[in-house]
């Protein structure tokens, strides 16, 4: 492995949510030294009057967000909103790491791409969610990566390991809470302080939400077949964290119902060797405060028998392992790095 080896780094989105904890997390990294800050709308100023928190990189200056100016990085992390990424890629050189933290190169499908967010598919690239089965091996060496959503991450892994099982019916139901930072750092009037504070509000209702095809897309191949989601999120008053619900109806067991332990042992055996990803101890639910700023994934699951149903919980935190976290998880790998290199995994309390 290349422990000893330095990579430069470039990020653009860097004064926005998920690029700064791009940023946060490569302070702490042996092996990747961030070297340049992009985002074109505030070209020029420095980073420390827009991410006060960022004290090493203060003095930065933030630079535009074209691909000139991006070229000369060994790494370059493209923290943007969707539709604005895949132009700036497709004119980096081929021997450059590229990881896309927005939604341009996670759907394999270009129908999907059209229906769900418009315009031209740019194309999949190998998916940033190693604990899956076989992407770690896409991963390893790859050049271009696509991060995946921060929702989808949490209900990924908490129903992939279920449907490969053939535990439940391939129906999904989730309920997840999100903070606000999920929503970006643009002004929002429904995102102020005097509208979010004491208030719970569901938005997406009803299948409109744009990460339901990818959470879609990946349980479908993890149970083999096609899977439905029904999604429903909410915002809660939290500037960070993702809190999912997910439950679908119990397949009928060989040897009788299945019952919590059962469920327990599919669990614990598919995850058995990831570092990032946590089966609690049964008794002990998941809250975003434990894994606040940690790159990992706290689950708990229950069978509901009278219901029929299996529920599996699911905290994360978005911009860690829902985004920052996991470009960096990814990043190791591309590079020949140890995965867990400079990636916390003990969350901030209280």
């Amino acid at each position: 492995m290349n422990t000893g080896q330095t990579w430069t780094v470039g990020v653009t989105g860097a004064t926005g949510y998920a690029g700064g904890e791009v940023c946060r997390l490569l302070a702490g990294h042996p092996n990747l030294r961030l070297a340049g800050v992009h985002a074109n709308s505030s070209a020029g100023r420095r980073l420390g009057e827009l991410q006060p928190h960022l004290l090493p990189f203060a003095e930065m200056t933030v630079q535009p967000s074209d691909a000139a100016s991006l070229a000369g990085y060994d790494v370059v992390v493209l923290a943007l909103p969707h539709g604005e990424s895949a132009a700036i890629a497709a004119q980096l050189p081929a021997e450059t790491l590229v990881i896309d933290c927005g939604a341009d190169h996670r759907l394999q499908d270009p129908t999907a791409w059209g229906r769900w967010y418009g315009g031209e598919h740019a194309g999949s690239w190998p998916y940033g969610l190693p604990e899956l089965p076989g992407l770690r091996e896409q991963l390893t060496g790859a050049r271009r990566i696509a991060v995946p959503g921060c929702y989808p991450t949490s209900v990924t892994l908490a129903m992939a390991p279920a449907l490969a099982a053939g535990l439940v019916e391939p129906e999904v139901v989730v309920v997840a809470a999100s903070g606000t930072s999920g929503a970006g750092k643009s002004a929002k009037p429904h995102l102020l302080g005097s509208e979010v504070m004491g208030n719970v509000s569901a938005y997406g209702v009803g299948g409109v939400h744009r990460h339901t095809p990818e959470m879609i897309q990946n349980l479908s191949q993890a149970a083999g077949s096609s899977v439905s989601v029904s999604f429903t999120p909410t915002l809660v008053p939290m500037s960070r964290g993702i809190l999912a619900t997910c439950s679908a109806k119990l397949q009928p067991g060989v040897d009788g119902p299945i019952d919590t332990a059962a469920a327990r042992a599919a669990y614990a055996k598919a995850y058995a060797d990831e570092p990032f990803v946590h089966l609690l101890p049964e008794g002990q639910w998941p809250t975003t405060a434990q894994v606040l700023g940690a790159n990992t994934v706290a689950l708990q699951i229950a069978v509901d028998p009278d219901a029929g149903r299996l529920v599996v919980v699911a905290a994360v935190d978005n911009l860690t392992k829902g985004t920052g976290g996991a470009a960096l998880q990814c990043a190791n790998l591309a590079l020949g790095l140890p995965e867990t290199t400079g990636l916390p995994l003990v969350g901030v309390a209280p």
